[in-house]
């Protein structure tokens, strides 16, 4: 529970210094739609380490097989939303590079995504590819 509230309030305040720091910009429909897709990303990586709850890890642990919420249609909602995440700010704070850098970071994401699912195949064996079958990413 206290990851949870950890990784929410780092997020709150990462987005929070981010518009603070922007503030007096001109509102461009760049900006906007950055801000928007960052949001979005946001809340949906909010939702989704909640959801994860005691299965939160770092490294690829096989505690327990969430399959609800967004993990029911997402494998790895956190990947996902974190790149929104980047890509909206790209966009907000009118940055190329960060785009690039969420780019770069994809390649990182599916490596990481095909040892958690090596671990969670061990681990859970044929319900697992059950809902593998059935998700996306």
């Amino acid at each position: 529970m206290m990851a949870n509230v950890l990784t929410s309030v780092i997020l709150l305040v990462a987005t929070a210094f981010f518009a603070w720091h922007e503030q007096g910009q001109p509102w461009t429909p760049l900006r906007l739609a950055g801000a928007l897709v960052a949001l979005v990303g946001v809340v949906l990586v909010l939702i989704a380490r909640a959801q994860l709850g005691k299965s939160f890890s770092v490294t690829a642990q096989a505690r327990e097989l969430v399959t609800t919420g967004l993990y029911s249609r997402i494998r790895n909602p956190i990947y996902y939303a974190g790149f929104l995440v980047i890509s909206g700010l790209a966009m907000y704070l009118r940055k190329p590079a960060l785009l690039g850098f969420a780019v770069l970071l994809i390649p990182l994401q599916i490596r990481r995504a095909r040892k958690e699912a090596a671990v969670l195949r061990e681990a859970f064996g044929e319900r697992y590819d059950r809902y593998r079958a059935g998700t996306w990413f």
